[in-house]
């Protein structure tokens, strides 16, 4: 035969050849396996870094698994870049923070993912055990910041599903930097007093995904803030809260702009405000524009409409300033339900850069079942269909 190959051998070794080069099979890590204890008080943090550190540096699609259980874990940084873009952590457990709130207070984040490509967390309840820091805030003594729970930064192709989030020390969860996110199912609960806590917050970061998501908590239910474009939240409900803001911006001079953010069928329920967008009065190059705020019912909201371009808490650093953060291009279309205020439409804007373009369409909104009032101030727009209260713009 000399050297002719069976046609049958060449077509098996090319086979066996493809399939593990090319079809690898994804490789599991069980934390549990490597070290993890699911008793609520064993430090875990070693386990979750050792199985993150081999599933990045897999060639092949990586799944870290957390089985059932209480996983007691310190700040754990997630760094990449990695070998492969598809790292998949699957949590059928609780992940725990530290009771003692100075082992994280100032470390920035808990759970921090930087410099990824194509993970996604699903399931999973992240206990961030706040309690403690809030009520040393609410005491006046010197405390530290507290911790982010969850943190994406410089990171693309993300996809959080069916995590839950409580209790977190500061803000919930954060995306910085990132490219192409997608939240769905995720679950944020928090006292209603509870400081700092806002559920989601994005900044500097495009093609944001956010759906099907119950946030409950003492701070904006969703922040979105400078250089955030292409945002998409559908199906939220929101509160207790501060409700869905962009903003504040234009604490700095020098600000990436806001634009293109769309928040479609929402449900606020006894929130501080309903959609807000707000600025610090001071000198910007910021802006905001190209906003959609559609289908959203307001029951019981104390701002149910709100642009608030004066703000300056404690009045430092801005008394008397003129916000230069620009505001146009922004529509409110069929917003109705209950304010907790008479004045449920309020345009507070930069008297130096009128909010222009602002559109509202079939809203109606009631303060203890007659029609409330609205207020503007530097806004200029249209209305159209049924606006209840009468437009001032």
């Amino acid at each position: 035969m000399g050297n002719h190959r069976s046609p049958l051998l060449v077509a098996l070794v090319s086979v066996f050849f493809y399939s593990s080069v090319v079809l690898a099979a994804p490789v599991t890590y069980n934390v549990v396996s490597l070290g993890a204890k699911g008793d609520g008080k064993t430090d875990s943090t070693r386990a979750f870094l050792t199985a993150w550190t081999q599933a990045c540096a897999s060639v092949s699609p990586a799944t870290i698994y957390v089985p059932a259980g209480r996983f007691y874990l310190r700040k754990v940084a997630f760094n990449g870049p990695c070998k492969n873009t598809a790292i998949l952590i699957r949590i059928d457990a609780t992940l725990v923070a530290p009771s003692d709130y100075n082992v994280l207070g100032n470390s920035g984040s808990w759970l921090a993912f930087s410099h990824v490509k194509g993970v996604t967390l699903s399931g999973g309840i992240l206990d961030g055990q706040g309690t403690g820091l809030w009520a040393c805030k609410a005491s006046g003594k010197g405390c530290p910041t507290g911790a982010t729970t969850l943190e994406f930064s410089n990171s693309n192709n993300i996809v959080v599903s069916g995590l839950t989030s409580l209790n977190s020390q500061m803000f919930h969860i954060v995306v910085n930097g990132c490219q192409n996110v997608k939240m769905q199912g995720v679950k944020v609960s928090a006292d209603g007093n509870s400081p700092n806590t806002d559920g989601i917050h994005v900044q500097l970061s495009s093609g944001v995904t956010i759906l099907n998501s119950n946030i409950r908590t003492g701070d904006d239910c969703i922040s979105i803030g400078p250089g955030a474009t292409n945002l998409w939240m559908e199906n939220i409900a929101c509160g207790p809260g501060h409700g869905i803001s962009i903003g504040s911006l234009g604490k700095d001079a020098n600000e990436a702009g806001v634009q293109n953010v769309t928040v479609k069928t929402a449900t606020f329920t006894g929130t501080q405000n309903g959609v807000r967008i707000k600025s610090w009065g001071r000198a910007s190059n910021g802006f905001a524009r190209n906003i959609l705020f559609q289908h959203a019912v307001m029951v019981n909201v104390q701002n149910p409409i709100v642009i608030d371009q004066n703000y300056c808490p404690d009045n430092k650093g801005c008394p008397g300033q003129v916000s230069g953060v620009k505001i146009s291009d922004v529509t409110y279309q069929d917003i109705h339900g209950s304010s907790a205020t008479e004045v449920a439409v309020k345009f507070d804007c930069s008297p130096g850069n009128p909010c222009s373009r602002i559109r509202l369409e079939n809203v109606k909104l009631t303060y203890q079942n007659q029609v409330a009032a609205a207020s503007c101030s530097h806004a200029v727009g249209t209305s159209s269909g049924l606006v209840q209260p009468t437009s001032c713009l």
